[in-house]
């Protein structure tokens, strides 16, 4: 049976290739593409059965009309005319009665290849639509790292079989890093330390050799102490920080009062463990920190990241291979011109901007402010993903608020929607890919036809445009002409391919393109900032997080048998991960009078979930930790843990918050 070349569209760092296996109609099997320059052949076990989600007998096929009441989920059948009829009809009476103010798109990473997530942008510009301010992930994190770094490029995850010392601060790579794992299990083999900094350690406790659990929220005041270390017994790298970076003296002379006792205080990592780890992290000659993004997603994530960074700076490990930071920008070099996809030169007025994290508020809206009363989604299941679910349900249930979802399965956000759109998966389209954790770069061709009445993203804006009257050539043409303009007029990291390397990306698969130059510090000195005077506070210090009043810190950790949202049509996934699980420290459950397996309830000023307890001492004393996301139906009360996440953002990057809530727990 014929073998195409495709690629994984999920949110990922590794943006894996894929080798399908296909008679024409159906996909019958899919495995790692052992010629894949970063998987090697190495996939997850959600996509090994990726043929089991495409052929699902659970798929939308058809558009839908609601004929109940919203989130009952009673719907019929309808054509395509008379979908983008209705579409067309409401937003073109939105834009008459209330202005174009009033239509929000709204997606994220549901599907993350370039033109499929990003061609909506075109149509909403065109119509001048609310802009989405797109920070659900880990911004915070980018504009951290960018304070000190700025474009600078970190190790790309392949390099760490040059380290000699890995530090995993916050991720658990289990779940999303999974082709870095064997460089630690072999590296463990070789006599490589591995040290887990996490406020869960979880899976990720078995790979490593010592793990120090962190109280949510105090990374920084952690990174800080081990600095104070290498600066009081003189293990810093003076030389390299007086003539690679901007402020080392400055930031030196702040360092006093971080002392590890103090720091002790603060993230509950005991001051003897601070000081040794600080000791071994200078005896390392190219000792890497793999940096998560749940540490990030605080109201002092950014200023955490800021710290962590010049961390990695502080030993001079980023001048040999395989030292300095994993996790941020792997300094690839833009690859297409994305303004070919989104088209911001259609947009003639600016559009009131929302963010992403703040969809209940923008829903119920503000005195005085334009009403949104067409909401357009699609790559995004914001009832179970987005912060203060129970705000996002009472927003949607609005019935002045016209609805549309692109979908597969039937979600708990689908529930909600006046029309539902039939979507397509990977194989039924085509596209290119940019991976966010490796310099790599791919296309993929559509290898199927796509079921039933099911069209491509941009297909779909295509038809929505034709219907609100645009005759612009951008929406009269295919993806793959698209896909073809954007490879046929690369941007710098595509200059310099091999014949080889363009055949591929001609028929499909991805390819490698170099490593950045680590000490080609790419700001605007032309140094490391550890003092950047353009900021609002200059010299890093420690902040405080949001915090609550409650007396359990609540963090959301991922799953290994799902992603976001997605792959819950799969029910051998869902069933292996089990219950909604609340991981609890035995001694918060013996205080609370609760064991192992208990049913039990966390509440906040938001709302009330109910859990499973998990009582495990792999969670940090005084945290509770919610790994995955699930359906409501999957939950006792149907509250999800965004129940529990407030709308605040962090301190840089406008990000979410959503390891920052404090809860209380009851039987």
């Amino acid at each position: 049976m014929p073998i195409y070349k495709s690629i994984c569209p999920y949110d990922c760092p590794t943006t894996c290739g894929l080798l399908v296996e296909s008679d024409g109609a159906q996909i019958t099997k899919v495995k790692g593409d052992p010629d894949d320059p970063v998987c090697a052949g190495l996939i997850c076990r959600k996509m090994q059965r990726y043929e089991k989600s495409i052929h699902s007998p659970d798929r939308i096929l058809t558009p839908l009309k609601r004929t109940g009441n919203k989130r009952e989920g009673r719907f019929e059948s309808i054509s395509w005319d008379e979908a983008v009829e209705t579409i067309t009809g409401k937003w073109k009476q939105a834009l008459d009665d209330y202005g174009p103010d009033s239509i929000l798109p709204f997606y994220y990473s549901g599907v993350m290849s370039l033109i499929q997530r990003n061609c909506g942008d075109a149509l909403f510009n065109k119509m001048g639509s609310c802009q989405l301010i797109k920070t659900l992930c880990s911004s915070a994190k980018s504009a951290g790292y960018q304070c000190v770094m700025g474009n600078t490029g970190g190790l790309d995850p392949r390099e760490l079989a040059d380290s000699d010392l890995y530090l995993v601060w916050g991720s658990n790579m289990k779940a999303t890093r999974l082709q870095s794992m064997p460089d630690l299990v072999k590296g463990r083999k070789q006599g490589k330390r591995v040290i887990l900094i996490e406020s869960f350690a979880g899976e990720m406790a078995q790979y490593s050799d010592q793990v120090l659990l962190v109280k949510p929220g105090t990374d920084g005041a952690l990174a800080l102490a081990m600095m104070h270390v290498l600066v009081k017994e003189g293990l810093e790298d003076t030389d390299f920080l007086q003539n690679e970076a901007i402020g080392y003296a400055e930031f030196k002379d702040t360092l006093g009062k971080y002392t590890p006792e103090w720091a002790e205080t603060v993230c509950g990592v005991p001051a003897q463990d601070i000081s040794e780890l600080a000791r071994e992290y200078s005896a390392a000659f190219a000792p890497a920190i793999i940096l998560g993004s749940g540490n990030s997603r605080y109201g002092n994530g950014g200023m955490t990241v800021r710290l962590i960074t010049i961390l990695s700076a502080f030993t001079g490990a980023w001048q040999r291979p395989g030292g300095g930071l994993c996790g941020c920008n792997p300094g690839m070099r833009e690859c297409i011109d994305a303004t070919r996809i989104s088209r911001p030169d259609l947009r003639e007025r600016a559009g009131r901007k929302v963010n992403i994290n703040q969809l209940a508020m923008a829903l119920k809206g503000e005195e005085g402010q334009t009403p949104i009363r067409c909401l357009h989604i699609y790559g995004s299941n914001p009832v179970g993903s987005v912060s203060n679910q129970l705000g996002i349900e009472q927003g949607l249930a609005d019935p002045e608020l016209f609805t549309v979802v692109h979908e597969r399965f039937m979600t708990d956000t689908a529930r909600y929607a006046d029309i539902i759109l039939p979507a397509t998966f990977s194989v039924e389209q085509s596209d290119c890919y940019s991976a966010y954790g490796y310099c790599s770069f791919g296309a993929a061709y559509k290898i199927i036809p796509a079921p039933g009445e099911c069209k491509s993203n941009w297909d779909i804006f295509c038809r929505l445009a034709k219907g609100m009257g645009f005759t612009d050539s951008h929406f009269q043409r295919s993806e793959e002409d698209l896909l073809a303009e954007l490879l046929d007029n690369p941007m710098a990291g595509l200059q310099n391919l091999t014949p080889v390397q363009r055949e591929v990306l001609k028929t499909g698969g991805m390819i490698s393109l170099p490593f950045a130059e680590h000490t080609d510090w790419q700001t605007p000195s032309r140094k490391i900032e550890i003092i950047n005077k353009s900021l609002k506070d200059p010299v890093p210090h420690y902040q405080e997080c949001h915090g609550g009043s409650y007396s359990l810190r609540l963090i959301a950790v991922p799953s290994t048998e799902t992603l976001n949202s997605v792959f819950l049509e799969r029910e051998e996934l869902v069933q292996s991960r089990g219950p909604m699980y609340l991981d609890i420290h035995p001694d918060d459950a013996a205080v609370r009078s609760i064991a192992d397996g208990d049913s039990i309830v966390a509440y906040n000023d938001l709302g009330e979930v109910e859990f499973t307890a998990r009582v495990t001492p792999q969670v940090a004393k005084g945290a509770v930790a919610a790994a995955g996301i699930f359906m409501r139906r999957q939950s006792g009360n149907g509250n999800l843990v965004n129940t529990l996440h407030h709308e605040r953002l962090s301190d840089m990057g406008e990000a979410t918050t959503l390891n920052d809530n404090t809860v209380e727990v009851r039987i």
